[in-house]
């Protein structure tokens, strides 16, 4: 077997995805070298159609930093949403309430536009890039291994290593002895994307005794929506006219309110789960994004949660490299989890408001209900969840 070759570089990123990408272009911008790897291929990621909600901190973090601006043209900004049940909408007017919006705009386009920023910028990101080892995390040189598509097989020196290599991360997999909270939820959701026009103008997140439905946006002429199902639920079963009548069912009201259909070319089924690794930190790895938490996608918050702790462990590299001082990279980790827990309890408080259990007692139901009523019923409500919606200030 032919000898690795060695590549030095100050930051090590394993992991090419928004947020393993974002934190590269910042390095990059502050003059600190960085690599990095990616096991898929720069098409696959582009085409893997992801939802995207981004908060206003998200959006500025792309805009300010020099990203391509298609968030800011492509995409579409909204300044509430709707609750809806008992048949009922009840709209949340964000920009009233706290004076903030969110954009939807899709994580494989935040991709592309970051991929286009590295390549543009002369970053060095290797794609089709397969990890196949991480060691010496507790020395001041942390390394990673990897191969190529070609079969080259390398050895990455760097001060600082980043696990940002997504909820099956081989950097979190690779240190055990860590605390892990999870949590598994009896329920997934089936996405369908479908060319038709907006069913309404903002997202409608409906809780019905038929089960959870989501009917959002993606463009003019493209929709996205998902309803509740089983976990196990085989996609292929799923006629388009009984997804049709399964979420109209869910939207129901006497409100007469109709969706808007149209051929649907994706299905798929999104099983999820909330999952938080502490540390987020080992040695010199540093994790990011989902290699160290996931929430379920009620509360929209996977991506930007990505992009805080980015914008956190960035500031932490970028004092290490001007000050020598590497006090903000040890405490990384807490700063990062205080968001994550905010975030892990707002998407939990959605998503067993919203969504019924198939267990689930007469009780829990009208309580949910009774809690749906408090919430909408009470500006101060309102505010705590289009707060929590459209994101804390970073830090």
């Amino acid at each position: 077997m032919a000898q690795a070759q060695i590549i030095k570089t100050k930051v090590g990123i394993v992991g090419g995805g928004p947020a393993g990408l974002m934190l590269s272009h910042l390095l990059a911008k502050q003059g600190i070298d960085n690599l990095v790897v990616e096991s898929r291929d720069h098409e696959t990621i582009r085409n893997t159609h992801r939802a995207g909600i981004l908060e206003a901190g998200s959006v500025q973090m792309l805009t300010d930093t020099g990203v391509e601006g298609r968030v800011l043209t492509d995409g579409d900004e909204h300044e509430g949403i709707d609750l809806r049940f008992n048949g009922e909408s009840h709209p949340l007017d964000f920009k009233d309430l706290v004076d903030a919006t969110v954009t939807l705009y899709a994580q494989n386009e935040v991709f592309v536009d970051l991929a286009a920023a590295r390549k543009r910028d002369g970053g060095d990101v290797r794609y089709e890039a397969e990890v196949t080892e991480v060691l010496d995390l507790e020395t001041t040189t942390p390394k990673f291994r990897f191969t190529d598509k070609d079969g080259t097989a390398f050895e990455v020196h760097c001060d600082i290593l980043v696990g940002a290599d997504g909820s099956r991360s081989f950097c979190r997999r690779a240190v055990k002895g860590e605390q892990d909270y999870k949590i598994e939820y009896p329920f997934a959701w089936f996405g369908i994307l479908t060319e038709a026009p907006k069913s309404a103008p903002e997202l409608i997140y409906a809780n019905s005794p038929h089960g959870f439905a989501l009917i959002s946006q993606r463009s003019e002429t493209v929709q996205r929506m998902y309803f509740q199902c089983d976990p196990a639920e085989n996609v292929d079963d799923w006629s388009d006219d009984r997804i049709w009548a399964e979420l109209q069912k869910r939207v129901d009201g006497p409100d007469g309110f109709q969706l808007k259909q149209g051929p649907i070319f994706d299905k798929t089924v999104l099983a999820f789960r909330s999952f938080v690794r502490e540390p987020l930190s080992h040695g010199r790895m540093f994790l990011a994004g989902d290699a160290g938490h996931t929430v379920p996608p009620t509360g929209a918050k996977g991506l930007n949660l990505a992009f805080a702790d980015v914008k956190v462990l960035f500031e932490a590299i970028d004092s290490f490299y001007a000050t020598g001082s590497d006090a903000l990279l040890e405490g990384y980790s807490d700063l990062a989890l205080q968001r994550v827990w905010k975030a892990q309890n707002f998407s939990y408080w959605m998503t067993s408001m919203l969504h019924t259990r198939k267990d689930a007692s007469p009780f829990e139901t009208k309580r949910a209900l009774g809690e749906l009523a408090t919430v909408t019923g009470s500006r101060f409500g309102q505010q705590y969840l289009a707060e929590s919606y459209t994101g804390w200030p970073h830090k």
